[in-house]
């Protein structure tokens, strides 16, 4: 039997229309522009609206995705959302995101691995199709951390933005679509990037919300040394897996969490800067959604085409890292 090669057969990404520059946390928080831009790259980021939850981001990539992939809902066989930001505890935000796009014939679900989110997804999703189980399947990372951020605190403030991309899933022609993969994680380092309060073990209450638990608390130093180390590895092995090397990268696109851990990764992989995809200037850390977002744009742009090798490396909360291969056939 022949083994089912699987890829992306269409992208679609979404940003809130509010952006948020260093200028304007300069008002609220003790922070500068030059601050931030040297220690992360961020010159801005995008925020919600007030009636903008994840679903809305997450729904209108999807809507880009499908129309990309010339392919209606309702041939749509499996959604899958990435986030860690949902709109509620239950139902899964990808039940809402299918009954907005009526894709009637849907299972859905929501898998939490926070900025490997997309990643997990993408990864989960594939081998439904490998395995004859479902024919196409949308992935999609989706983040509204604003809603989650102290924008008073200077460690995590400027961090995050909100936005969502979106991927069909389908069989690709031989040889091409996902070549290797590679995920991981180490729950010994879940306490260095969490929202502490807001579930079982510690539910909401006056004094969580006074204590600021319902916001984002990380480890900066500890999660900077983590992915430093980890973005490299994920991408090697991901690489053995798919039996080629770094020289045979064309693209990478890594999740946009800091310049400094992007620039740190291709340096290992011994990869230019023009070879690799930042956008985290424009838009900051969205999490799951950093990943398909930088790489609809990359497309979009131009600048992947048919037969390059794109490799897609994140790391994330747990802690969590995820990196996939891919011979681009779109």
């Amino acid at each position: 039997m022949n083994k089912k090669c699987v890829g992306i057969i269409g992208l679609g990404s979404y940003v809130p229309q509010k952006i948020m520059t260093n200028k304007d946390l300069e008002q609220i928080m003790d922070t500068s522009d030059q601050w931030i831009v040297e220690r992360t790259g961020i010159h801005e980021r995008r925020v919600a609206a007030a009636n903008e939850s994840t679903s809305d981001l997450a729904t209108k990539a999807a809507r880009k995705a499908l129309e990309d992939a010339k392919l209606s809902a309702a041939e749509i066989d499996l959604i899958i959302v990435a986030t860690a930001s949902p709109d509620m505890t239950f139902p899964a935000t990808a039940c809402v995101v299918q009954d907005n796009i009526k894709a009637i014939n849907a299972a859905a679900f929501d898998i939490s691995a926070v900025c490997s989110g997309f990643l997990y997804a993408l990864i989960t999703g594939s081998q439904f199709i490998k395995t004859g189980m479902y024919r196409k399947v949308l992935v999609i990372g989706a983040e509204t951390l604003s809603r989650f951020t102290d924008w008073s605190d200077r460690n995590t403030g400027m961090l995050f933005g909100d936005g969502a991309g979106a991927a069909v899933l389908g069989e690709t022609p031989e040889g091409y679509g996902i070549l290797g993969v590679d995920l991981g994680a180490d729950g010994g380092g879940a306490e260095l990037l969490k929202i502490p309060a807001g579930g079982s073990r510690h539910p909401a209450t006056n004094e969580t919300i006074l204590q600021k638990q319902h916001f984002i608390h990380m480890n900066g130093n500890e999660v900077f040394k983590f992915a430093v180390k980890v973005m490299g590895e994920t991408i090697l092995k991901a690489l053995k897996n798919a039996n080629l090397a770094a020289s045979d990268i064309t693209y990478l696109v890594p999740h946009q969490a800091n310049i400094r851990i992007i620039h740190s990764a291709a340096k290992r992989l011994g990869m230019p800067m023009e070879k690799v995809v930042v956008n985290i200037n424009k838009y900051g850390n969205t999490s799951a959604a950093s990943i398909p977002i930088a790489l609809d744009e990359a497309v979009k742009s131009g600048a992947i085409q048919s037969g390059d090798i794109v490799a897609l490396a994140g790391f994330g909360g747990g802690l969590t890292w995820a990196s996939s291969i891919i011979k681009w056939c779109k």
